[in-house]
């Protein structure tokens, strides 16, 4: 069962987030849900609308370890992982860390990087873990990247190959403020300019040991038929080319176990999963080029399968419907 006292520490956390991420509350409980399933995220968005800011303060408000690594196109692999550096007074090899090893990795502008850089990310993605001159680093629990980009049609950008945009559980938008919410930002310049005024709402232990409850939220077989069946549909549909795979699946699945936990609930609906399909599988997607030239986009895609697949109905109690 949901222990309803834990889950007031991530109210708390969004809570402390708000305070610099003014009317964004409901990209700041994805962000979490991919933090309690210990996905990645990529945040892709028109420059200085809080991505940067949103992060740190996450990092802040669970008292984790955070570097922040400016992508940039002469970045190398070694200054994302770290170097073995000889040592002439003990005549050994030593392992320099590099700003991987850290809880909350900010990789910001991911994109401007080339792909030789990006790619030393994909082993640390996947493995939880780095190797260097053959000898392999555990990073810490929890790991995870949080990534920005600007939109791939800006110049001086290297789109992510597929393996890579594979890794990310997520991915996210904020958008521009409304009129009321920037008016709120202007009113709070004196806390937003520095995130680090915010105290710490949780220990980075408490969000381990939520993580470990997210993986006993109940699935239902059918729902778990449901989301494989939407899954399976971006493969064969007419626009796309390559559609989610197995990865992004089970992505799917633990995102759903988040959310639902993140409700206080110890099971998952069919609403956890409408509510995520868009932004755990949208992104994973390659579109045929007719189709990209017709103006199709993959959301849409995604949208229109959900809409064909009937919501599951058992009697099992605990299935939500």
């Amino acid at each position: 069962m949901i222990q309803v006292d834990q889950t007031r520490v991530l109210d708390r956390v969004i809570e402390n987030v708000e305070k610099v991420i003014v009317g964004k509350r409901h990209t700041i409980e994805k962000m979490m849900i991919a933090l309690l399933a210990q996905g990645h995220i990529l945040f892709e968005d028109v420059p200085g609308v809080g991505k940067t800011r949103m992060v740190k303060a996450l990092a802040r408000s669970i008292n984790g370890t955070f570097k922040r690594i400016q992508f940039t196109p002469d970045l190398l692999p070694t200054d994302v992982i770290g170097v073995s550096i000889y040592n002439q007074k003990s005549m050994e090899f030593e392992f320099k860390q590099g700003p991987i090893m850290t809880n909350i990795l900010l990789a910001d502008e991911i994109n401007r990087t080339s792909p030789k850089t990006q790619s030393s990310l994909l082993e640390a993605m996947e493995e939880r873990s780095v190797t260097v001159d053959g000898v392999t680093y555990t990073l810490d629990k929890p790991f995870i990247v949080m990534a920005t980009q600007n939109p791939i049609e800006y110049e001086g950008t290297y789109p992510l190959p597929e393996a890579q945009m594979d890794r990310f559980m997520m991915k996210l938008h904020l958008g521009y403020p409304d009129k009321k919410d920037e008016v709120e930002i202007l009113s709070r310049t004196v806390i937003t300019e520095n995130g680090d005024t915010l105290s710490t709402v949780c220990t980075i232990q408490e969000i381990v040991e939520l993580q470990g409850q997210v993986s006993q939220v109940y699935v239902n077989d059918v729902i778990k038929e449901y989301m494989v069946e939407i899954c399976q549909r971006t493969r064969t549909h007419k626009d796309v080319l390559l559609g989610v795979s197995p990865r992004g699946t089970v992505a799917f699945y633990k995102a759903t176990q988040a959310r639902a936990y993140l409700m206080e609930r110890d099971f998952v609906t069919p609403d956890d999963v409408k509510e995520l399909a868009i932004e755990v599988l949208a992104h994973r997607m390659i579109l045929k080029g007719e189709a990209r030239f017709e103006g199709v986009k993959a959301t849409d895609i995604v949208s229109s399968i959900l809409e064909q697949i009937p919501v599951p109905v058992a009697r099992d109690k605990k299935l939500g419907v």
